[in-house]
Parts: structure tokens; sequence; C-alpha cells
């Protein structure tokens, strides 16, 4: 491919020359240039051999500013070529590029004729990953010690939020998958689209716009924000790589959940937020409760509140069962009853006791002289006057001889029981 590319512009060349020459002479089949006409013809053929737009992989050297112009080498450790951007197209650039910076550039061929110098016309700039990643590392180096990334500063997320900002591009497949989302799942919560930059250099705005929204959180009764951007590239994140923007979100008062770009990508500001989620419709799901789950949950403890009250009713019947019987036992006409029970019993108890029941029986009352019982021959002696009270009266007599069992020979085995 190299020969062949070579003799076509060795041809490009020769044609060149002989339509651009005036009656020069050639000697020995050369062709004969003047400087213009060489070097317009040099211009010639890299027009038309080359594409007319391309990207370049590079590293920045030197940046500087001259006349409103930047001007730059672009190195790759093997080669070098000068590289300009005209100042009309550098205020619609949204990256700066500085010394160190990786790059891809997008950009054509300018070849100045008048002395034969190339550079690449830059169109567009933008970081090449590994200057992101580099960006990155030095944010984290310099937050790091500041504990802003510490597990124990992030705070728990609102179970059920009743508003939430989401602060996107505008309008965006992210935004649409998560208003579609919070719908789904929980839609009593009020969303606040907050429409943001999500690419270049606009950190700035970012964090204007974040703060002015913290104004009116409490007027809005905000209760978390969502900063979310749909996938792209890593160089694309770049924006949320920003030391400006990672403070803010730390000082945040409203807990911050971030969804950017796809699950493997991780950017300062996720690692500040209080919540990371992998997509902006994770961030949601995150945020909001699940409708179906909740409504389930709440069908099951409606379920468990239904039985503990059934509960509670049947035993609040059966205390109600019980006073009502100890009120009817202490009804005055039932205790009256009861009472009359109570002394019947115990005059039945008296009668079965008294001694007129035993007088009945053939049983007697001995009394002395002065109407004391003889409860023992010991009170008696021949001659004293007792009195004998039966069933139906009274007797008197006089004692003739006193015999005491106390004194008698126990009695007389029987036969039948002698050994």
């Amino acid at each position: 491919m190299e020969s062949s590319w070579t003799d076509g512009a060795s041809q490009g060349l020769a044609s060149d020359a002989a339509l651009i020459s005036t009656g020069t002479s050639r000697r020995d089949g050369l062709p004969r240039y003047s400087v213009a006409s060489f070097n317009q013809a040099i211009g010639n053929l890299l027009e038309r051999g080359f594409a007319p737009r391309f990207l370049i992989d590079a590293t920045v050297s030197r940046p500087q500013l001259k006349k409103g112009h930047l001007w730059m080498t672009l190195v790759d450790g093997e080669a070098s070529v000068s590289a300009v951007v005209w100042a009309s197209q550098l205020t619609r650039l949204t990256f700066r590029p500085e010394e160190g910076d990786g790059v891809v550039v997008v950009g054509k061929l300018n070849f100045w004729a008048a002395r034969a110098s190339l550079a690449v016309h830059v169109l567009d700039v933008r970081p090449s990953l590994s200057s992101v990643l580099r960006q990155f590392e030095r944010t984290l180096e310099r937050l790091a010690p500041e504990g802003l990334f510490e597990p124990e500063r992030k705070r728990p997320l609102p179970e059920a939020p009743r508003a939430i900002a989401l602060l996107t591009g505008v309008p965006s497949s992210a935004l649409a998958d998560m208003l579609r989302t919070a719908a789904e799942r929980w839609p009593a919560t009020r969303l606040v689209v907050v429409p943001i930059p999500v690419q270049g250099a606009v950190e700035a705005r970012i964090c204007a716009t974040l703060a002015g929204l913290l104004e009116q959180a409490e007027i809005l009764g905000l209760e978390a924000i969502v900063l979310a951007r749909g996938g792209g590239s890593r160089e694309d994140l770049a924006v949320f790589d920003g030391e400006s923007l990672a403070r803010l979100l730390a000082h945040c008062p409203l807990p911050v959940v971030t969804g950017l770009g796809h699950e493997d990508d991780t950017t300062i500001a996720d690692l500040v937020a209080d919540y990371r989620a992998a997509t902006p419709t994770a961030a949601i799901v995150a945020l909001l409760p699940d409708r179906p789950a909740a409504l389930q949950r709440i069908q099951q403890e409606r379920r468990q509140l239904h039985s503990l009250l059934r509960l509670r009713l049947e035993g609040i019947a059966r205390l109600d069962h019980d006073r009502r019987q100890q009120l009817q036992l202490w009804q005055p006409s039932r205790a009256l009853e009861a009472r009359r029970r109570e002394l019947a019993q115990r005059r039945h108890l008296l009668e079965a006791l008294s001694p007129e029941r035993l007088l009945s029986k053939g049983f007697c009352l001995l009394r002395q002289s002065n109407g004391k019982l003889v409860r023992s021959v010991e009170q008696l002696a021949p001659g004293n006057a007792i009195e004998a009270q039966v069933a139906d009266g009274r007797a008197e007599a006089l004692v003739t001889a006193v015999h005491s069992t106390a004194h008698l020979p126990p009695p007389a085995p029987s036969s039948a029981s002698t050994p």
C-alpha cells in the first residue's frame, strides 16, 4: 500500500507541475517547479489524498494562546504535529485541554503553501479515557482525606418520599425511563424535574442549578435528590468527577442518589452520594417503594389486624359474660337467698347437735341442787339431791350410792379369746 500511494503521489506531482508550470522546460524527464508551484502541488495532493475529517489520539504539549487562537503540539511518544484551534472555534469547545492531557481530536489538515507548513485544524477536542481517569484519581486523592467517601456519613433514604427532584438532561431517554418507573412503582410521589447539561465543561452550571434548587427545597417539600445521566462513554461522564460538584453533593442537606452512565461506570459524584445506583432507572427503584409489594404487605397487615381484633373482641365478650354472672350473684335477692340457705343449714346443724334432740332419744341431763350439770360421779355423794331432766319433764331424786367405772376391775376375757 505504501509503494502504490507513493507512485500515485509522484504521478499527481508531475501532473500538477505540468499544469502549473508556465513554459518551463524539463530536463531528463524531471518536472521543474518554482517554490510556490511546488508547495501548491503538495497542497493539492494532500487535499485530494487525505480524509477531509479524521480523529487523532494524542497527548497535548505546550498549549498556548496567540492572538485568540489556541496553539498546541500533539504528541504520542514517537512523533509530534502542530495543531491549532481558531478563535472562532475555541468558544464552542466544551473541553479546554491543558498540558499533559490525553485527548481525542476531531480535525482536518491545514497546509500553508506560502511556507510549506502543515498543522491540524482542530474542530473539536475531547478528553481521552486516560485523561479522564487521571483527573478522577487526582480528585479522589484530594477529597479522600476529608472523609467525603466514608460509609459512616451516608444517610438513609426516605421510605416513601412525598417529593423528589430529578436533575438530568431534558429531554432524554434517562428522564423518560425514570418518569415511567416512578409512575409504575409509586405515583404518590411528586417529581420535580430540573434540567441540567450533562456533558462537556458544564460543572459550574450544574453546581449553580443544584445550589438554586437547594434554596427552594423546603418550599418544594423535597425529601431527596436524584442526579442522573443515561449511558455514554466514560469520557462523557467526566463532568461528574469535578471537585466543586463533589463538595456541593457532600454538604447537600437532602439525601442524594446518583444514577450515572452504565453499571460499570463510577464517578466521584457516585462515591460522594448517599446511594449510588447502577442506572437512572435503578435510582428510582432504590428511592421509591414498590406499589404491588406495598399493597401485598398492607393486605397481610390488615389480615393480622383483623385476627388480633377478633381475638380481642372475643376476650372482651368472655370478660363481660363473667362479670355479668358476678353481678347476678351479687344481686340483693340472690344474696339474701344465699344467706337464708346458709342460716337454714346452720339451724339444722344446731338442731342436730342440741341437747333436746338427745333427750328425745332417751338421754337425760343430771343437775346438782345448785343447777350445775353433773359431768362426773366425783361430783356426787350418797344423800345428794339431784334433778333428772328428760325430754318431757324433770324428776327429783336422792343419790343412794356412787359407783365409779374408773375403779372397776377390767372385764374378764371371754373364753373364745383365751390362748
